[in-house]
C-alpha cells in the first residue's frame, strides 16, 4: 500500500495561515498617522481600487495611496497630476485624504483645494472610530 501522509502538509499550512493571518493587519497603513477620533459611517465603498488616498503626515509630506501599491511620497504639484489623470481614466475613482490629527487645519483645506482644481468632484476625510 503506498499512501501519501498528508499531515505533515496540513501542519505546514496552519502554520502559514497563522503567519499570514498575524502579519496582514500590519500591512494595511503604510503612513504612520494618528488620525482624528470621530463617529462617523463607514465609507459605502470599499473597493481599494476605487479609492485614492493622499495622505498628510505630522510634518505636512503628502503620500499618494491608490490598491495595493506602497504609498508614494509626492509634492503639491505631482498630487495634483497623478489625481487629474487617475480622474481623467476612472471618473467614478473616490478621492480620500488621510490627515494626521496634529496637522494644520489649514494645511488639511488647501490639499482639498488643490484636488478639487485637479478635477476631484467631492473629497472625503478618512478618520478613524473610536
Amino acid at each position: 500500500m503506498a499512501d501519501i501522509n498528508v499531515v505533515p502538509y496540513i501542519d505546514v499550512m496552519l502554520v502559514l495561515l497563522v503567519i499570514f493571518m498575524i502579519t496582514a493587519p500590519m500591512l494595511t497603513q503604510g503612513v504612520k498617522v494618528d488620525l482624528p477620533r470621530t463617529q462617523s459611517d463607514p465609507v459605502a465603498n470599499q473597493d481599494p481600487n476605487a479609492q485614492l488616498i493622499i495622505t498628510i503626515d505630522q510634518g505636512g509630506a503628502y503620500f499618494i495611496e491608490r490598491g495595493a501599491k506602497e504609498p508614494e511620497a509626492a509634492d503639491e504639484a505631482s498630487v495634483s497630476d497623478y489625481v487629474s489623470k487617475v480622474l481623467n481614466q476612472v471618473p467614478s475613482t473616490q478621492v480620500l485624504v488621510r490627515g494626521d490629527a496634529m496637522v494644520p487645519y489649514g494645511a488639511v483645506v488647501e490639499l482639498m483645494t488643490i484636488l478639487q482644481a485637479a478635477g476631484a468632484p467631492s473629497v472625503g476625510l478618512v478618520t478613524e472610530a473610536p
